[in-house]
């Protein structure tokens, strides 16, 4: 966090200062982190008290005091060992301060803000442009994990600190306004649009509220600023009509100004030429070969959106392409190689799922599988659909029929009517198997797996089919 001493650490987030018995003072200085998690804590950050559905941060204070805490923010006075800040609401104080951080931040030093959001995507984008911009020697803060809500990316914003260079924060949603919300903490000159699909639909409301929801990214962005937007998404590029930034297209399409043709993708990952505008009197095309070693045509995208940021930044397409290629794993959990003992190869793509992210999944499988070898579809419920939940479902189970994949293994209630849509399609005989938990599924694979077969595991990340696939990563290691 950028220093700031406890009046002005009030001051930000309208809040009434007490001081401690620490000997702290209005004039005291604070720069740690933020923790919303007592466990979290190191020795001169702060802590934020909130009250959630679950359980109250209150009740976690002595354990955030021991572990060093510096400063607690909090609803009610609950210990005077250490300063305490009191505010109204200790998540509506989060973002204030982080507010207040990232406007310093940017009048002091010379910190640059990328927002990426999309139905998909979000954070395998957000690795390769951390990784690549840290290659390049950028000071870099980046979301952890997949934070980006209210509370996620305020966390990540007050990791920000005078010397940061570039902050590159998922900005997800849930509602509209939220995205909002964080571009007004968090101001980005570079905002990223990867796609709009019916990922979290139910929680929107429908297609269009989600439209509506991810072009918030974009429609507050000055004219000095530069939209990234999907050219191949329709609905994305609807989005140049809701923006005065400068627009960088990428994808497959051929106006866009950051493209990938030639794509061939196999186990090893995909292969594209990268074909990228630079300059702009005169403006010049510049290819190179890509060889990206991560698992799925549809990861592409994200590869295209990355090195339009990477350009954008300054460096070189031979840059951006050593960045690419030298990618290890784009996120635990999205499309993870495991396994290799007879032959069997495990793709762990469990950390979340979407009708559009289920689909590239079961095509992939259907692809990198070797000739004559048998492909094993394990998947679980997605979640968030609302109305459109059953015929979602209902579509994946007979996509995983056409494409021809030898066993589907449906795990988990939610799931039930992928399971009996694949059967109703009648190509198959017992092909389609249904499990009510995930340790069933695991007992059935173990005795069923042959040599050479490639399975994929996917489902949203409240199916918990994550851990079915690193058990059978470690299976078959």
């Amino acid at each position: 966090m950028i220093a700031l001493t406890l009046a002005e650490i009030a001051a930000a987030i309208d809040g009434r200062l007490v001081p401690g018995r620490d000997g702290s003072t209005a004039e005291t200085v604070i720069a740690g982190e933020s923790q919303t998690d007592s466990r979290e804590i190191e020795a001169g950050q702060v802590f934020f008290a909130r009250r959630g559905e679950e359980t109250d941060g209150h009740l976690y204070v002595p354990q955030a005091i021991e572990r060093g805490a510096a400063l607690l923010v909090v609803e009610r006075e609950v210990d005077d060992r250490i300063a305490q800040i009191v505010v109204e609401d200790a998540t509506e104080a989060l973002g204030a301060l982080a507010t207040e951080s990232i406007r310093r931040a940017r009048a002091g030093g010379s910190l640059r803000i990328v927002g990426i959001t999309g139905s998909n995507g979000k954070t395998t984008t957000k690795n390769l442009v951390a990784a690549m911009l840290e290659r390049a020697g950028f000071d870099t803060v980046a979301s952890a994990k997949s934070f980006n809500n209210e509370v996620g990316g305020p966390l990540t914003m007050l990791r920000v600190t005078a010397d940061t260079e570039a902050l590159v924060a998922e900005m997800g949603a849930s509602a509209e306004g939220e995205i909002a919300r964080l571009t007004a903490m968090a101001p980005p000159e570079i905002g990223v649009v990867l796609s709009v699909g019916l990922a979290h639909a139910g929680e929107f409301g429908g297609i269009e509220t989600t439209f509506r929801t991810k072009s918030e990214m974009v429609r507050d962005l000055p004219d000095t600023a530069t939209a990234v937007l999907n050219r191949d998404d329709p609905r994305v590029v609807k989005m140049a009509e809701l923006t005065r930034a400068t627009v960088c297209w990428f994808g497959q399409h051929p106006d866009a100004d950051v493209r990938a043709t030639d794509v061939e993708a196999d186990a090893g990952g995909t292969r594209f030429t990268l074909t990228a505008r630079l300059g702009e009197h005169p403006v010049s095309e510049e290819s190179r070969q890509v060889r990206f070693p991560v698992l799925g045509e549809h990861h592409v995208a994200n590869a295209l959106a990355a090195a339009a940021i990477g350009l954008g930044f300054g460096l070189s397409i031979d840059d951006v392409v050593e960045s690419l290629e030298s990618t290890v794993l784009a996120a635990p959990g999205r499309m993870q190689v495991l396994g290799g003992r007879d032959g069997i190869t495990v793709i762990n793509d469990a950390y979340n799922a979407s009708p559009d992210s289920m689909s590239a999944a079961l095509k992939t499988l259907a692809l990198v599988a070797r000739p004559g070898a048998r492909t094993v579809a394990v998947l679980g419920a997605m979640s968030e659909l609302g109305e459109y939940s059953g015929e979602e479902h209902d579509r994946i189970g007979l996509q995983a029929v056409r494409l021809r994949i030898s066993e589907l293994v449906v795990v988990g209630d939610a799931a039930r009517r992928l399971h009996i849509s694949a059967i109703n399609e009648g190509s198959w005989d017992g092909e389609s198997v249904f499990f009510a938990d995930a340790d069933a599924a695991y007992d059935h694979l173990l005795e069923t797996l042959r040599p050479g077969d490639t399975v994929l595991v996917k489902s949203s990340n409240a199916a918990g089919l994550q851990a079915l696939g690193d058990r059978l990563g470690e299976a078959y290691a």
